[in-house]
């Protein structure tokens, strides 16, 4: 499975777990330390440990495994990296505290939502 499927694929597993602000994005441009980020919001840490838990069931069902997980203890922010793709599992507010999207807002922004 390429980088960016397994992208879409991570983050439709993060959605159907209700997670909130959904975005991919692209870094392919801009750097090497990865292809895509996933970066989703859980509205507590049991949300965003029930968020992580799904993505990390679901991608076993397609072959991919993560290489590293950190955050699980604190679920304030879950980090998931599958070396080409790393998803991030926020609370609101650490998101807004480490403001990812815009530390690499020159990347390509895909919404990820609801239909």
């Amino acid at each position: 499975m390429d980088s960016k499927d397994l992208a879409l694929e991570l983050a439709e597993l993060a959605l159907s777990k209700k997670a909130e602000n959904i975005k991919i994005l692209d870094l392919r441009k801009l750097t090497t330390i990865a292809d895509f980020f996933v970066i989703c919001t859980g509205g507590s840490d049991t949300h965003v440990k029930a968020i992580a838990d799904t993505i990390i069931d679901g991608s076993k069902k397609l072959d991919e495994r993560p290489w590293h997980k950190e955050g699980t203890a604190h679920k304030s922010w879950v980090l998931l990296d599958y070396v080409d793709v790393v998803v991030h599992v926020f609370l609101n507010e650490t998101r807004l505290f480490y403001s990812l999207e815009k530390l690499w807002g020159d990347a390509e922004v895909m919404e990820i939502e609801d239909e």
